[in-house]
């Protein structure tokens, strides 16, 4: 990708570059295909560089700050808990 066609984000606090409007959820399959996994099975979320829960649709600019959140309660804990 060149340097002239792409930002820099930060995703889990590393520095990684992807296209500008680039769906969140599509510049996580890039970074790490075993996250995009963890957010299709609800094991994780994103969240924005203040802590907010975002959706994988939102699209990037230069500087956002994305995390991948690890859910201690997988899709099966807390389908287990509203039984």
């Amino acid at each position: 990708m060149a340097t002239s066609e792409s930002v820099t984000v930060f995703i889990n606090e590393r520095a990684f570059r992807v296209r500008p409007g680039l769906p969140a959820a599509e510049a996580i399959a890039q970074f790490d295909p075993g996250l995009r996994e963890e957010l299709r099975s609800g094991a994780a979320y994103l969240t924005d560089g203040r802590g907010i829960r975002i959706g994988g649709e939102v699209p990037l600019s230069g500087g956002a700050i994305i995390r991948v959140v690890r859910s201690a309660r997988g899709p099966r804990a807390e389908a287990d808990a509203q039984s």
